[in-house]
Parts: structure tokens; C-alpha cells; sequence
């Protein structure tokens, strides 16, 4: 009767994994929308299921700071959102019922043009969707201005419009929609919007000429009438105007030279002066500044011989422990490495009939082969040029449980990569903002103290605490590559030369 009641659970579990199977889907074509307006980013699970339980995470993959919008354990988590992004972002609670986690993005800005991923994660899987995002921003209507005659009776056109995003086109056209050629063409691009300049020469007198800016599927267009009459009262109005312009600056010339030479010269000899005063006050700054870099690159001397020293002294006291990886532990897609100091992924399954129940078959882990139980230890693992890893400890019970997250409730207290990004696996997940990425990552245990550190061993600078944990287990040093498959096959290394 036990056996029966025991294949019946088992069954059912594997119905409900086998039932929370499911696609996220998106958008295949890009989504346009205007800056100023809202926009649906749209994302959802197929076939159409609940999503009110799970995580959705929203988030820009080519940024630093990448989170759009959390959601997390039936609320709305945005302590870590990108700050442009706060107050405008909102997900539909009642559609969410409907598998629907579509991402609505309001006063849409040229900044927000880019790749958005929509990542939904359930209790025993996880997928997620690209959107790209297009932002066009339609400026103001051309402006024509007449900027007078060549030599030969051609008049100058000016063409000029603002405002726009991406970068427009600009033309010509005559009265019949034929296309002009401009002389010169300027474009400025000011913060997230273009501007663009055109001028033209006309010689045919009884024509209407178009000015016309398009964008995709936005057209501003003005036209002015250059009628020979027209013409010719531009003609005679811009030649007295520059004749009275002429006469206007000989006069002011000669007023100014004879009139204020002398107020002009004594102004002169004063700011001389200043100037001279000036120039002996920044020599002297320069010398104090001077001798402040030199007393600062003696501290700074100083600085890094105590550190050097305490990095020394604190190798001394920190326990060194061999860390050796458990072959028999490892995901079928992992390689040991003979001494048990590098693991890589190999996309060939390796076929083991052992029967090892301490295998996982989920995460691409493998833990130590040596636990600890009291006391401190310390270990290094290199990094460098893995993009998808976690690491630090595991307690012994997670040997052959596979779990849909690591996390401390589950037995794991690590750090990881992720998309370019550092969380902690805390409870919730913890983003980490790091100035460098790290090459080598030193994890330190105080089994006692509830105490698990994580350093950038480089730059001896710290990444991320468990502090006030309770461990009743005996822990193991725990690598990873990812979740079930990891194109990079970079190894990770355990360092002995510390």
C-alpha cells in the first residue's frame, strides 16, 4: 500500500511539472512608437496560463543598471529600477491571471529606444522573450528663409527644421515634385534630437519651391512662391540693404577709432595689468598644486604598502583550505578536470552509469569533495572570461536535490553572473552594482558566526555578505555554470595561489 501511495505522488509531481510547461512569447517585428505617447510593450506565456505566482522580471540587457520592472510574490518590487524608468512603468494584475505580462511604458522618451527582456520564472522553470524597442520623435515644420542674390541673379534659399529622432531626410522639390540639389546640407544632433539645414540656389523665376522633411511616414513640408516680381523686389531690397549695412559699419568704424582710441587704450593697459596679476596668481597655485601631488602620491605610496601588507597578513590568518571538485557530484554536461581544480561545460552529454544519487541534473553544479562543519575556511575561484557562473557553498542535504532556485532557504548561500549583470541569491535576489568586473572571487566562512563573505580578490574589495545565518550541515565549496546548458566553455578554476 505505501509503494502504491508513493508511485502516486511521484506521478502527480510529474504531471504538475509536465502541466507548468509553457513558451514566453513576444512581439516578432519591432515596436514603434512616438516619443511623448504610451506604448504596450507586449509579453505573454503560451499556452495562456496564470502567471499571478510566478517572477517577472523586466529589464534592458545592454545597461549597467538593467532593471526595468520586478515582479515578485504577488507585488510589485522597484527598489532597484532604473531611475529613468520610476512612475512609469506598470503591469496589468488582472491580465497577469490570464498569462498575459505585458509591460505598459508611459511618456515614451528617445532614451528608452533599445532591447527589452521579459523573463518569467515559475516554481520549476523559466523562459523569457526579446522586445525591441523603436522611438521616433517628429519635429517642427521646415522653415524657408531667403539669404539674397549670387552674382549671376540666383536667389539664395535657406531650409531649416528641428526636433527630430531619428536623423530625417531633407530635399528639394520644384513645382512639379521634382528633386532639387541642395549646395550644403548641415546636420547638428542636440542631447536626443536632430536638426537639419539645407540651402539652395534658384534661377527659375516662376516656381514654387518646396521644402520637405520626412521621417518614415511623417511629412512636414512648406513651400515659398519666387514670382518674378517677387524676385525682383527681393533683388532691389537686399542689395539697399546691404549697401546701408556697408555704410552703416564704415561709420561705426570711424566713430569708434576716433572717438574712443584713447578710452579704448587706457582699458586696455588695465586689463594688461590684470591679466599680468592674474598669471602670477596661478603660477603660485600651480605651485602649491604641485606640491599637493607629490604629499599625495606619498600617502598614496604608503597606502598600498600597508595594504599590501595587511593582504600578506591576512593570507596568513585566514585558513588555507584544498579544494578538490567532486567528479561523482557533477551535471552529465560537466567536465572535471583530472586534479579536481577546473570544471568546464562540454555540449556532448557524458553518459554516467552510476547510478549516483549526489548527481545534479538540473544546474551544471558540482560541489567539493571535503565539508566543513566548524571553523573558518577560505577558497578562490577564477572567473575570468566565464560570462554565466555562481559560486560559494552548498550545505550536504542539496547532494541530489534539484531545486528550481539557489537560494540560502534551499541550502545555497552564493553570487553569481547573469546577463551581464551580479545578484546575490538572497532571499529575495539582490542586485549587486560592481565598478569592475571580477576575476577572481575569494569566498570566506565562519561556520560559528553564521558568516559567508564574498571579495574581489584583485582590487580587495568586498562584493556581498550572508551575515546571521544558522548552519547545521555540513557545508561544501559550490560552483556552477548556469542552468542546464552555458555556450561558453571557459572553466572555472580553484586558485591554490593565494
Amino acid at each position: 500500500m505505501k509503494f502504491i501511495c508513493l508511485t502516486l505522488l511521484i506521478i502527480s509531481g510529474i504531471t504538475d511539472s509536465r502541466s507548468e510547461q509553457y513558451e514566453v512569447v513576444g512581439p516578432r517585428d519591432p515596436v514603434l512608437v512616438i516619443a511623448g505617447e504610451d506604448v504596450i510593450l507586449p509579453c505573454s506565456v503560451k499556452p495562456s496560463t496564470s502567471v499571478v505566482d510566478m517572477r517577472v522580471e523586466w529589464f534592458r540587457p545592454d545597461l549597467k543598471d538593467s532593471q526595468v520592472h520586478l515582479y515578485d510574490d504577488h507585488v510589485d518590487k522597484n527598489t532597484d529600477q532604473i531611475q529613468s524608468y520610476i512612475g512609469r512603468t506598470k503591469l496589468n494584475h488582472q491580465e497577469l491571471q490570464r498569462g498575459d505580462a505585458s509591460l505598459k511604458l508611459s511618456s515614451v522618451r528617445v532614451s528608452d529606444e533599445g532591447l527589452y527582456k521579459c523573463f518569467i520564472q515559475s516554481k520549476y522553470q523559466y523562459d523569457d522573450t526579446t522586445v525591441n524597442v523603436s522611438v521616433e520623435a517628429v519635429g517642427r515644420p521646415p522653415v524657408i528663409t531667403v539669404d539674397g542674390f549670387d552674382h549671376s541673379g540666383g536667389l539664395h534659399l535657406q531650409c531649416e527644421s528641428e526636433g527630430w529622432y531619428p536623423e530625417p531626410d531633407l530635399e528639394w522639390l520644384n513645382s512639379e515634385g521634382v528633386s532639387l540639389s541642395s549646395e550644403t546640407t548641415e546636420t547638428h544632433r542636440n542631447e536626443d534630437r536632430f536638426s537639419v539645414k539645407q540651402t539652395i540656389t534658384v534661377h527659375h523665376r516662376d516656381d514654387k519651391i518646396h521644402c520637405r522633411v520626412k521621417l518614415r511616414h511623417h511629412v512636414l513640408e512648406t513651400q515659398i512662391i519666387t514670382t518674378s516680381k517677387r524676385f525682383s523686389s527681393w533683388r532691389t531690397s537686399v542689395i539697399l540693404i546691404s549697401v546701408f549695412v556697408v555704410l552703416s559699419v564704415i561709420a561705426g568704424i570711424l566713430i569708434a577709432v576716433f572717438v574712443h582710441k584713447n578710452r579704448e587704450l587706457s582699458q586696455l593697459q588695465k586689463e594688461h595689468s590684470q591679466l599680468q596679476d592674474e598669471h602670477n596668481r596661478l603660477q603660485k597655485e600651480n605651485s602649491q598644486l604641485q606640491d599637493e601631488h607629490s604629499q599625495l602620491q606619498d600617502e598614496k605610496g604608503k597606502i598600498q604598502h600597508e595594504r599590501d601588507q595587511l593582504l600578506e597578513c591576512l593570507k596568513t590568518l585566514i585558513p588555507k583550505v584544498n579544494v578538490i571538485l567532486d567528479a561523482n557530484t557533477a551535471h552529465p554536461h560537466l567536465i572535471v578536470f583530472d586534479d579536481g581544480k577546473q570544471v568546464r561545460y562540454e555540449n556532448t552529454q557524458t553518459k554516467r552509469e552510476d547510478g549516483n544519487k549526489d548527481r545534479f541534473d538540473k544546474y551544471l553544479g558540482v560541489v567539493g569533495k571535503g565539508g566543513f562543519s566548524s571553523g573558518c575556511f577560505y577558497f578562490e575561484v577564477q572567473v575570468k572570461g566565464q560570462t554565466h557562473w555562481y559560486l560559494g557553498v552548498a550545505r550536504e542535504s542539496v547532494k541530489g536535490k534539484n531545486v528550481i532556485r539557489l537560494s540560502p532557504e534551499n541550502g545555497y548561500w552564493i553570487v553569481g553572473r547573469r546577463y551581464g549583470k551580479y545578484q546575490a541569491r538572497d532571499s529575495p535576489a539582490h542586485t549587486i552594482s560592481l565598478s569592475v568586473n571580477p576575476q577572481r572571487v575569494g569566498v570566506f566562512v565562519d561556520y560559528e558566526k553564521g558568516l559567508v563573505c564574498f571579495y574581489d580578490v584583485k582590487s580587495m574589495s568586498h562584493i556581498y555578505s550572508y551575515m546571521n545565518q544558522s548552519f547545521n550541515e555540513k557545508l561544501y565549496p559550490f560552483v556552477c555554470l548556469g542552468y542546464m546548458s552555458n555556450e561558453n566553455s571557459t572553466p572555472l578554476i580553484i586558485c591554490d595561489d593565494y
